[in-house]
Order: C-alpha cells, then sequence, then structure tokens
C-alpha cells in the first residue's frame, strides 16, 4: 500500500509577547477554531524563542490531531523588519531588541530546528493576505487589496492576484511610513508628528498607539487642560484614549477623527498607485463598541477620495479575525509557494 503523502500546513504567527498557531488541509480548511496563545520569549533571544515555536508547532499538532509526518511545510510570520526570507534587521527592532536578534536568519533557524521547509512573512503582510482570501475565496487569485493593521505602529500589507506583494528588498506594503499631506489635517497651532522610524508627517506618526501617545494626545491635552487625562501617565493615558472616544469624549474624538483622516489619504495615495478593489483596516482601533467602530469606518471612508470609476467598485471593508490573521495568512502563503514547487 502506498504511503500518505504529507499535505496540512502549520502556521505560526510569532509575537513580542505570544505565539499562535493554525493547522491548514490540503483543501485549504483551517482545522483549529479557537485563538490558543503560548509565551513567545522572544525577550530572551534566539534559542528561547525557538524553543517556544517548537512548544507551538507541536500544540498546533495536538490541537489538531495530527502526526508531524502530516506537516508539508510551515508558515511563518513574526514583526518587522526584516528581509523578504525573513532575515532581521541589523538594527534590532521593538520586539527583537536583544543584541543576539541583530541580523538573525529567522526563517533558517526554525526550518533548521523543525526539520521541515518554513516560508517567511511579515506579520502584517500574513494579516492582509488572509483577510484578502477569507473575502474574496475562490477569486482571491483575481482580485488586489491593501490593508492597513493599527496597533501599536501602522502596518500594512498590498495583495495583488492573491499573492504579497513583498518588493526587491522585502519591504514593499510599509504603509505606515508613507508620507501624507497634512494641510487640513493639523490644527492651526499643531506640530508636524514625529515617527519611531525617523519620518515626519507619515500615516504612522498619526494613525498608531504610538503616534496617540508621542503625538496627537500631547497636543490635544493642551486644548483641553481639564480633562482627566492630565492625571494619568502619558502611556497609560494613550490606551484609554478609546474608551474615551466610545463614550464620546469630545477630545478623544479629535484624535480619532485624525487617525480616519490620516488613514483616509494613505487610501487615497494607494488608489493611484495599486488600484486595489478593497481597503481593509484592521487594529486595536476597531476592537471597540459597534458604534464607534461604524463611526470611524464611516470616517475613513470619507476621507479615502477616489475617482468615480473607482467608487463604483471599492469598498472599504475591517479585517475581521485579527487575532487568528497571522497564522492563517502564513500558512495561506506557505500554501501557495509549496503548491507551485
Amino acid at each position: 500500500m502506498p504511503s500518505r503523502q504529507p499535505s496540512h500546513i502549520v502556521g505560526l504567527d510569532n509575537g513580542g509577547t505570544a505565539n499562535k498557531f493554525t493547522v491548514m488541509s490540503s483543501t485549504g480548511e483551517f482545522l483549529i477554531d479557537d485563538l490558543i496563545e503560548l509565551p513567545s520569549r522572544v525577550t530572551e533571544g534566539p534559542a528561547a524563542a525557538l524553543d517556544a515555536l517548537e512548544l507551538a508547532f507541536e500544540a498546533a499538532l495536538s490541537t489538531a490531531g495530527i502526526a508531524r509526518g502530516d506537516v508539508v511545510a510551515v508558515g511563518f510570520d513574526s514583526p518587522g523588519p526584516a528581509s523578504a526570507d525573513g532575515v532581521l534587521s541589523s538594527r534590532g527592532a521593538t520586539n527583537f531588541a536583544h543584541r543576539d536578534w541583530w541580523g538573525f536568519d529567522y526563517r533558517s533557524a526554525l526550518e533548521e530546528r523543525l526539520g521541515l521547509p518554513v516560508v517567511y512573512s511579515n506579520d502584517t503582510n500574513a494579516a492582509a493576505l488572509y483577510a484578502h482570501h477569507r473575502h474574496f475565496g475562490a477569486v482571491a487569485g483575481e482580485r488586489s487589496s491593501a490593508a492597513a493593521i493599527v496597533g501599536t505602529g501602522l502596518g500594512g500589507g498590498v495583495i495583488h492576484e492573491g499573492r504579497t506583494v513583498k518588493g526587491a528588498a522585502g519591504m514593499a506594503g510599509e504603509l505606515g511610513h508613507v508620507h501624507i499631506p497634512t494641510d487640513g489635517l493639523l490644527a492651526d497651532d499643531q506640530p508636524l508628528p514625529r515617527c519611531n522610524c525617523g519620518f515626519v508627517g507619515d500615516a504612522e506618526s498619526f494613525a498608531s498607539l504610538t503616534g496617540i501617545r508621542n503625538n496627537l494626545l500631547p497636543y490635544w491635552l493642551t486644548r483641553y487642560p481639564d480633562h482627566d487625562l492630565h492625571a494619568v501617565d502619558i502611556g497609560e493615558a494613550a490606551t484609554q484614549v478609546r474608551g474615551y472616544g466610545e463614550r464620546g469624549d469630545e477630545m478623544a474624538l479629535k484624535i480619532f477623527e485624525q487617525q480616519a483622516m490620516a488613514i483616509g489619504r494613505l487610501f487615497t495615495i494607494i488608489s493611484n498607485v495599486v488600484d486595489p478593489d478593497v481597503y481593509f483596516i484592521g487594529g486595536g482601533v476597531l476592537e471597540a463598541a459597534p458604534h464607534f467602530r461604524q463611526w470611524f469606518l464611516a470616517s475613513v471612508r470619507e476621507h479615502t477620495l477616489l475617482r468615480a470609476e473607482q467608487a463604483a467598485i471599492a469598498e472599504v471593508l475591517e479585517v475581521t479575525d485579527l487575532d487568528m490573521a497571522g497564522c492563517r495568512g502564513a500558512a495561506v502563503a506557505a500554501r501557495s509557494v509549496v503548491s507551485h514547487r
């Protein structure tokens, strides 16, 4: 009797604090429905992080009820910056500050550890790819999309005909670092916001938790001298702004109005470069009460200025299943590579 060929793909999403995982069958079905998180241990350096990823891999197998011999490849994503082949920046990164991470070939190290082919994706590229395939289904290979994922920073991804646009150095889709016009976006006396990357006035300097903490909240607190958040540490205050926005607080709504306007202007730029079928938004800004989420999406749509021909086709939509989008998108990326071998 012939032996069964391995056909399953394990997806591993490596984050700053947690690893998430999934398993995709040969038919594209995800075999794990529930979000399960295990410590990522990335702050302890590569050796500990690889131990943690191997544990996540084994947990994926046991949860899905499959054997190691059933796995043909692993899809793996991590935060950037990194090359298209999974070599981390020689300068380190927010989640990879340990000196041993600088210039570390993460993909190859995981491949050696697991003894299986590993396909690497940037984490936000993976989330964008999953959003694309989930939305378009059978016609994903005929459509294009762009995604902005609002978190600590502003990640992104561009998908063309069902595949991630990576670019020559693997840094395509870094939508957070696109400069946007600020005329009419900033208040009269509001300084140009600065991004941690060194740019001034890019999308992330507005639309991110870091942008709120470093730029938007400090300014708007000067305009609202009696606001409750004056009594709170600026870092903690930044995380509380969304809750105030949900409750209709005037200052918080001005902050999120600027974020929505910035994302709309970013999408306007993208419309003239990529002209996608769908613009996706995801991240913490949408993990909110339904009325606030709908208001924010409507504000982004209002400030996304499309030509009449584009507006008749394109949509601005929310990324769903975001907690599982990274590992599932990593699996989708790996499946695409395996199927083309």
